[in-house]
């Protein structure tokens, strides 16, 4: 669908995980969901968001895969791992700074979210867009976005001092220009 974007609005996730559901039946994941929703700050919140590939304009997936497994494609999704070249070491899995990629053991494959390239390729919105009761996941115009949304969106992302820009946009309060996440505090929240 040109001239369609990807949106993650947190503020309107509600945990329903129709998203999994919804991707575990795609044909291309063989059974497996790509998407998964997290607690935002489990010890005072009950707040989620989904979690999908945000398909990184400069990959670090990609850049770690010692057989080159992991590809871009022209409109900038990034594919899960090509099955005869995937070696299963997980250097992908490690180095996402989103801690998207999955290593399917059953599989010995690296697979994630592929923005259900076989569909939007063919015009249609992915699936977990597609059953988001709360637009919390949107496959939309960013027209649509600025008149239908309070929040605006960003694809600037910082880990640390690293910088990463995406394909897939968060939406923010509008007062801010990107997301930042704080690697110590997200270590003691991993550890508590």
């Amino acid at each position: 669908m040109f001239g369609y974007e990807f949106y993650i609005d947190p503020s309107r996730c509600i945990g329903c995980e129709a998203c999994i559901n919804a991707c575990e039946e795609c044909e291309t994941h063989r059974g497996h969901p790509m998407i998964t929703v997290d607690f935002l700050d489990r010890h005072n919140s009950i707040a989620t968001v989904p979690m999908v590939c945000m398909h990184c304009d400069n990959p670090t997936c990609a850049q770690v895969c010692p057989a080159d497994a992991i590809k871009k494609t022209e409109d900038g999704v990034v594919q899960s791992s090509l099955k005869p070249r995937c070696i299963a070491c997980s250097n992908c899995v490690l180095a996402c700074p989103f801690g998207v990629p999955k290593m399917l053991a059953d599989l010995e494959q690296m697979m994630k979210c592929d923005m259900c390239y076989d569909r939007t390729s063919a015009g249609k919105r992915p699936m977990c867009a597609t059953v988001c009761p709360s637009q919390a996941l949107a496959y939309v115009t960013p027209e649509t976005i600025s008149r239908e949304r309070r929040d605006k969106p960003t694809n600037v992302f910082y880990f640390g001092k690293q910088k990463v820009t995406t394909k897939v946009w968060m939406m923010v309060p509008p007062e801010r220009d990107s997301v930042s996440v704080d690697v110590a505090d997200y270590m003691w929240e991993k550890s508590s």
